[in-house]
């Protein structure tokens, strides 16, 4: 919620840089209608429908929330940025977050065109 227009930002590479995007709420009681980007930007209002679209039984948005972080490998020590990704092959510091709200819209319309079909019928 809110619009981005009217945000003044310096630096756009510090204020979209991600770490680890959290669910709200605490350990006991997730919230999964909030999601805490980083230290400046937290989105709320999520549709809780939205995490019905799984991909191989978790959804689409804890994927890209997995996915878009900054890892370090235990065995290796090489350390995966979503930030160096969005900001040197994309060249945009804000792709994480915009995935995110891409996906929820794609998990949103796919959760409609699923339920919009027809029940198969099978013969015996």
């Amino acid at each position: 919620e809110g619009d981005e227009r009217l945000w003044v930002v310096d630096d756009l590479s510090s204020f979209y840089k991600v770490k680890k995007m959290k669910f709200g709420g605490n350990r006991a009681e997730l919230d999964k209608t909030t999601v805490i980007y980083n230290e400046n930007i937290t989105m709320i209002n999520i549709p809780i429908e939205a995490y019905e679209y799984t991909i191989s039984g978790k959804s689409a948005l804890e994927h890209v929330m997995d996915r878009q972080c900054v890892t370090k490998c235990k065995k290796t020590g090489i350390i995966n940025n979503a930030n160096d990704y969005a900001n040197e092959s994309v060249n945009d510091p804000k792709y994480p977050i915009e995935l995110f709200k891409k996906i929820i819209t794609v998990s949103l319309n796919t959760i409609d065109i699923v339920k919009s079909l027809p029940k198969p019928e099978f013969i015996d």
